[in-house]
């Protein structure tokens, strides 16, 4: 190892910073947070660092540098512009046995500052030992989306019921399990859920029991629109920790791909024109038999479960049959398809209301919603392609202008996506000539045009006015 990595107890201990600038600052901010006893040394301070020295969480002298200053220090840094002065602060302390780190030089340093990743107490290092600190930072980035905040609360739990685990578990064996456990089972859902109480209470309620029975829970986990990149890190780390994913037809498998090799992934989506109620009540069945089990399981679907997803129900069910059960909400199709193609779903001069609908509903086509006339509102349509041309009609006959824009996003974020420029008097023909199909959204209001001007992913289609004989309505298999 190029480099021996130590973690060290500063808490009442005296660290001295030789420099108060920013970066200085943010040095001191570290070992404060750490508990350490911060002096500070320079000519002139930063006025952050000089509120530091009025709120009295730091000793500040405004002074050239003194060797003498190290004689109370248990570690030393150096954090000015002045190599020379970074050099002197280095041999200082190299002559008194104490480690120094030199800000940004690995050359003149004794010791380094990691890249951190902080779930207290719980805290994790990553370093190059001064060769590649933005490679430390990346992987830093990448390992702060792996591992829950609620880590912390969690290791303060256990170290608080530690000697209570050694006795109720003497044997290594069932100790390490009752760990897995403690990682694995409900306790964490419900510090996530801010309830401590309760995650105490399940915690001595095991110790109390003999062998645990298994204890699954259901996590409800909003995929996004497509782009892995707008998948949430809470949902990556549901991914991360599943053993049974039940996933919709329109995840996409880029976002699959992101889940744990391991994981059973079970395709639960519903074919157009297919029988939804009875894939419905599987999906019900699948939920529960697994958790029932023992198993995390997540019910991934594309966009946010909570909107148009039927995760209400998905919800009843599970509270019905006793199962535990969170929420991962998703960034829903409106908003990332509104987003992606440069549509402002609301705007000060063009929409200052926004209603999301659905083309689809439980009972009959008659009973869609209400389409309001109002100027100065962005209607948004989800699963609409297939009725676009009862939708247009519909709005139409509510006296909305023929010429009200109307865009309509297929495949919204995907590498293929498209979108289609028109009028609610031209939208069907147009959505026919370019063979648009499903999944697709349709935006209408007056901030839909301005994706003619701001749009800047994917291909946009802008509308070619047809000819009368091309103005059927689409075939129904869009």
């Amino acid at each position: 190892m190029h480099l021996f990595p130590l973690f060290t107890d500063l808490k009442g201990r005296t660290v001295l910073v030789v420099g108060a600038g920013l970066v200085a600052d943010r040095k001191i901010g570290l070992l404060l947070s750490a508990g350490a006893r911060v002096i500070v040394g320079a000519h002139a301070a930063h006025p952050q660092v000089q509120a530091r020295a009025t709120a009295g969480d730091i000793e500040l002298r405004l002074a050239p540098f003194d060797p003498a200053w190290l004689d109370e220090a248990w570690l030393v840094f150096a954090a000015t512009n002045d190599r020379d002065l970074n050099q002197r602060v280095a041999d200082a302390a190299i002559a008194r046995r104490l480690f120094c780190n030199v800000v940004d030089d690995a050359e003149l340093s004794s010791a380094q500052v990691p890249a951190i990743v902080d779930r207290s107490p719980i805290t994790i290092a990553i370093s190059s030992g001064g060769s590649a600190p933005v490679i430390a930072r990346r992987l830093r980035e990448r390992i702060e989306s792996l591992f829950d905040p609620v880590l912390g609360a969690l290791a303060a739990l256990a170290q608080r019921k530690r000697l209570a685990i050694r006795q109720a578990r003497p044997q290594l064996r069932a100790r390490r399990d009752f760990y897995d456990w403690l990682l694995d089972g409900p306790i964490p859902g419900a510090l996530r859920s801010n309830r401590p109480d309760d995650a105490e209470t399940l915690l001595d309620q095991a110790l109390s029991q003999g062998a645990r029975p298994p204890s699954g829970k259901v996590l409800l986990v909003g995929a996004g629109p497509g782009d892995p990149g707008l998948l949430t890190l809470k949902g990556l780390r549901a991914l991360n920790e599943a053993d049974v994913i039940l996933a919709d037809r329109l995840v996409s498998p880029d976002v699959l791909a992101l889940a744990r090799r391991d994981a059973q992934v079970i395709d639960v989506g519903k074919a157009p024109g297919g029988p939804h109620e009875s894939t419905q009540a599987r999906i019900h069945a699948l939920m529960v038999s697994h958790a029932r089990q023992g198993r995390c399981v997540v019910r991934l679907k594309g966009g946010d479960p909570m909107v148009f997803g039927r995760g209400g129900e998905e919800l009843q069910h599970l509270k019905g049959h006793g199962i535990a059960y969170e929420v991962v909400p998703g960034i829903t199709a409106a908003l990332a398809c509104g987003a992606y193609a440069g549509i402002p779903l609301t705007h000060r001069d063009h929409a200052q209301t926004l209603t999301l609908a659905t083309a689809h509903r439980q009972s009959s086509v008659g009973a869609d919603p209400v389409h309001p006339q109002a100027e100065g509102r962005t209607l948004v349509y989800y699963m609409g392609v297939e009725r676009l041309p009862e939708l247009c009609g519909r709005l139409l006959a509510d006296g909305h202008a023929p010429g009200t824009p109307c865009a309509i996003v297929e495949n919204g974020s995907r590498p293929e996506q498209r979108t289609l420029h028109a009028t609610l008097e031209t939208v069907v023909a147009q959505a026919a000539h370019h063979s648009i199909r499903s999944p697709a959204l349709a935006i209408v209001g007056g901030a839909a045009a301005l994706g003619m001007e701001l749009g800047w992913f994917g291909k946009t289609l802008g509308a070619i006015r047809p000819e009368p004989a091309t103005l059927p309505a689409m075939a129904a298999s869009a």
